[in-house]
């Protein structure tokens, strides 16, 4: 499958307003309405479809960025399911340019209020909690059904009216020709700014609104294995539609904190010990502390610093596939003694002297006496 920022001529640092242009001119240009008979602009049109499909959502984006075609099932579905699932002419085009609303795709239908907008929030986690997962409450102000009016925006004992100038659409469509044939644009009801209601005597607690804003607090339910920068999505918890209409989303951005002893390398933990040189020669065994608990590490004989002991299945939990996880890495570093005692320096000269290694001299100069004397 091409790349999909490939397939719109973009790089991946492109912004919404660069994918939605890059789409539309290459929509116009490939339609097969335009394009009668010619199977590879019918090919390259439904590319460039599919690509703007998973770019234009916030999150199918982020889980391409990620995991490529694997993060949104591949390279399957229908491409043209945000064009009622076919390939229309240009006024069906148009209208999915120009119709609904915002919000990602899920904006108002043939009728009835829009849906609220999508809200977004930041938990900070502890590196221990990203990996092995946590419940943590989320705080935020959101706006929610006016309960004095039941969401409907209109006083006690009065009732909204579908609106006269568009009969209750919210928006309204204009026809012209053009050298590419009928083109079909849609704008708001200037008459009820879109809702397809006019209230006239509205909700005191309200306003008309039909919502207001409280504060809420929502339980997130963070699976083992997230990373820095994943989101999680609250579906129906943003935003309350205005006069009823249904709530959005609540994205949930992750920071995850620094570890003191471990950095992650994807499914894998990095950790370095460090080694007396005394032991790396020798051997020996070190209880390491690990995020699971203490276990033993076997240090053999002769180990040198920068080698790696790997401890299977004690890294991060993969967040799509709960049975699988990474390893933890222990990188040895051996450590060179400092500041010899007399007879500590005497011992290392015997063992050089026993190898057939060739050390500086002790410095038996007047400095070297006094340096020792401080010793």
């Amino acid at each position: 499958m091409a790349d999909h920022y490939e397939a719109l001529g973009l790089s991946r640092t492109a912004s919404d307003d660069d994918i939605k242009k890059a789409y539309r001119r290459l929509a116009r240009e490939l339609h097969p309405d335009l394009n009668p008979g010619d199977a590879k602009a019918e090919e390259r049109f439904k590319e460039v479809s599919h690509a703007y499909e998973i770019l234009s959502d916030p999150e199918k984006r982020r889980r391409y960025d990620t995991y490529g075609d694997a993060g949104v099932g591949g390279a399957g579905g229908d491409p043209f399911a945000g064009f009622g699932g076919q390939t229309g002419g240009l006024g069906d085009l148009f209208d999915a340019f120009f119709g609904g609303g915002g919000n990602g795709g899920r904006g108002r239908g043939p009728s009835g209020p829009p849906t609220g907008a999508d809200l977004e929030t930041v938990v900070d986690l502890e590196f221990v909690e990203a990996v092995f997962g946590v419940e943590r409450e989320v705080a935020a102000r959101v706006p929610v059904a006016c309960e004095t009016c039941a969401g409907s925006g209109a006083k006690a004992g009065t009732s909204p009216t579908t609106c006269g100038g568009c009969g209750g659409a919210g928006e309204v469509r204009r026809v012209r020709q053009s050298i590419l044939g009928q083109m079909v644009t849609t704008s708001p009801c200037p008459r009820c700014g879109g809702l397809g209601q006019e209230i006239a005597t509205p909700c005191d607690e309200c306003r008309g609104e039909g919502r207001v804003t409280k504060a809420r607090t929502y339980t997130v339910t963070v699976p083992g294995g997230v990373d820095e920068g994943a989101t999680l999505r609250l579906s129906g918890k943003g935003a309350a539609g205005p006069r009823g209409g249904p709530p959005g989303d609540l994205y949930v951005h992750l920071r995850v904190r620094p570890h003191e002893r471990f950095t992650r390398q994807g499914l894998d933990l990095l950790s370095v010990l460090h080694v007396p040189v005394t032991a790396a020669a020798l051997g020996t065994s070190i209880e390491f502390e690990t995020l699971d608990g203490r276990e033993a590490l076997d240090i053999a004989a002769g180990t040198q610093s920068g080698k790696e002991v790997r401890l299977r299945a004690r890294g991060v939990p993969d967040v799509h596939h709960r049975d699988r996880r990474g390893d933890l890495v222990v990188r040895i570093a051996v450590d060179v003694p400092t500041n010899l005692t007399a007879r500590q320096e005497e011992l290392l000269r015997e063992l050089a002297a026993d190898r057939g290694e060739v050390v500086d001299p002790p410095d038996t100069g007047l400095l070297g006496r006094i340096r020792s004397a401080f010793k």
